[in-house]
C-alpha cells in the first residue's frame, strides 16, 4: 500500500458528525490526519473546506483527502475544480474500489445525510486499500491534466 499520510480531512457543518466518526476510525488505523474543518456543526460554507482540502492535495502536500457534506455533491464540485485533483462522490462500496483502481481519485468524497457512518467507513476501507491499475488508464488520467483552464463562456 502506498504511502497514505497524512490524510487531509474536512467538512461542511451537514458532515462533520460523519467526519468526526472517520477521523477517529483513520486514527484507529494509526494514520495520521490533518482535520481541516469544520469543528462544529455550526453553519458554514461547505466550499471553504473543501478548497482547503482539495488545493492541498492539488499542491501534493498531501497524497489523498477526504471531504464530507450533506450529500457530497457540492464537495465534488469544489474539489474537481483543482488541476491534479480527481474527487470521486462514492456512495456504495463499488464505486471506492473503481475511483481508486481506473481513475486513480485522490480525494473521498462522502455524503453525511446519504449514507450511515458503518457504510462509510466500509467505503473509505476500501477506497484506502484499493490500488491504481495504473496501465492504460494512466493516460487516460494523464488527459485530465492537459484540460486548458477555460470557462467556455463569453461572460467568464
Amino acid at each position: 500500500m502506498e504511502n497514505l499520510t497524512p490524510i487531509a480531512l474536512g467538512s461542511d457543518h451537514a458532515g462533520y458528525a460523519l467526519k468526526e466518526f472517520i477521523k477517529a476510525y483513520l486514527i484507529d488505523l494509526n494514520l495520521e490526519v490533518k482535520d481541516f474543518g469544520t469543528l462544529s456543526e455550526d453553519s458554514v460554507d461547505y466550499t471553504d473546506f473543501g478548497i482547503r482540502v482539495a488545493q492541498k492535495v492539488a499542491e501534493g502536500e498531501f497524497n489523498r483527502g477526504i471531504l464530507i457534506c450533506g450529500t457530497g455533491l457540492g464537495m465534488s464540485m469544489v474539489a474537481n475544480r483543482f488541476k491534479y485533483v480527481r474527487a470521486a462522490l462514492c456512495h456504495d462500496i463499488f464505486s471506492a474500489m473503481m475511483s481508486r483502481r481506473h481513475n486513480d481519485a485522490n480525494i473521498l468524497v462522502l455524503g453525511g445525510r446519504v449514507i450511515g457512518s458503518e457504510l462509510a467507513r466500509e467505503i473509505v476501507q476500501t477506497w484506502l486499500k484499493t490500488p491504481f491499475e495504473d496501465g492504460r488508464h494512466r493516460a487516460r488520467i494523464e488527459k485530465f491534466d492537459t484540460i486548458p483552464c477555460s470557462s467556455g463562456r463569453s461572460d467568464a
